[in-house]
């Protein structure tokens, strides 16, 4: 027999719903959503907006008001119990003496001790409803928790024979507008997006959300004046960027990584740039819990080659353009069919008269 109700599924599917409405906007921190109850009815709920702002606990306690006494608490990751820009979540349930509070998963952060302050004020606590809901809410931030790397997002565009410009280098546009508009939502998404300075400048890119190009879907959730940009990472090992490219004129902070930049890149003994050890420190200086990557071949190669891309979010276009157009990716170096990379589909959807394919990369190497 399940030790939590229907009443507690109900209210914690709330919880996770509510959390969602923070996904535009609320990196570098996690998304959370609280519901708290009293006589099995709701008297406060929220979600955590914006870092630096509220956490969903507060919110909801704020609705609440005096009618938190006694009441049971919902919400989808473990209070947090230090001080940060705003102050710890389990001090502010206890002082609103609270009888019982529900959490769907432990907060993978080890400084996080909220189960633990909450029991030893009295409180009862349960901890695992919905768990692994609560996780898909974030992916990225758990993985950096727990492996200090980011959450590696590789996008990718090709014709449906795989390559993704004509000999002469042409490719736009392989994929519709409306794939284009999709790949916004993603930025959108994101605590920031990495490319090369070969593809910046080939293409004079500015990698950053623009509000206009967003889905209506997104608009109808997302002012203008919320757009939060995403931080913009440049692989820069040959210093080639120069000022007059559109990345310097264009809203959205940048992160040179070259060695007069703002973050020194790892060198491998190649004198490419170690992408492991520099990802890493991307994470720990920077923050940065999810990296979404629009790039070349040689990059995407070898992010592959290394086992540090987490999901692959290809649109294919009907288009043919023939074996002499560029591929999607350079020579792996396999020799048999156990060594190839396999994918694991978790969503396909037809986007205007595209398809995007989400995967994860399932046989990564160590």
């Amino acid at each position: 027999m399940s030790e939590f109700s229907s009443l507690d599924y109900k209210m914690m599917s709330r919880a996770i719903n509510l959390a969602k409405g923070g996904i535009y906007t609320t990196p570098p921190n996690p998304n959370v959503g609280c519901v708290i109850t009293r006589d099995d009815a709701i008297v406060g709920e929220g979600f955590h907006y914006r870092a630096g702002e509220p956490h969903a606990e507060v919110n909801a306690l704020n609705m609440a008001g005096d009618k938190a006494v006694g009441s049971t608490v919902y919400v989808t990751l473990e209070p947090c119990s230090h001080y940060g820009r705003t102050p710890p979540c389990a001090s502010a349930l206890i002082q609103a003496r609270v009888a019982k509070v529900i959490c769907a998963m432990e907060d993978p952060n080890p400084k996080v001790e909220g189960i633990n302050m909450l029991r030893d004020a009295g409180i009862e606590v349960q901890v695992g409803l919905l768990k692994s809901d609560a996780e898909a809410l974030n992916p990225a931030f758990i993985k950096r928790m727990q492996t200090g790397l980011p959450f590696v997002q590789l996008k990718m565009a090709a014709s449906i024979d795989g390559q993704t410009a004509l000999s002469n280098g042409e490719s736009k546009w392989i994929t519709s507008a409306q794939a284009r508009s999709d790949v916004q939502k993603y930025r959108a998404q994101s605590d920031a997006i990495l490319s090369t300075s070969k593809t910046v400048i080939e293409d004079n890119a500015s990698l950053n959300v623009r509000w206009s190009e967003l889905p209506e879907t997104v608009k109808s959730q997302l002012a203008e004046n919320e757009v939060r940009q995403p931080k913009r990472v440049i692989l820069d090992r040959q210093n080639l960027l120069t000022s007059e490219l559109k990345l310097f004129s264009t809203k959205g902070p940048r992160i040179i990584v070259s060695q007069q930049g703002d973050l020194s890149p790892h060198l491998a003994p190649s004198g490419q740039i170690d992408l492991v050890p520099t990802f890493a420190d991307l994470a720990s200086n920077f923050g940065i819990n999810h990296l979404w990557v629009e790039a070349g071949a040689t990059l995407a190669t070898s992010l592959i080659k290394q086992g540090i891309v987490d999901e692959l979010v290809l649109y294919l276009s009907p288009k043919l353009m023939g074996s002499d157009g560029r591929g999607l990716l350079g020579a792996l170096g396999l020799q048999s069919m156990q060594e190839t990379i396999e994918l694991n589909f978790r969503d396909i959807t037809q986007i205007g008269p595209d398809i995007r394919i989400i995967a994860k990369v399932e046989n990564k190497e160590s």
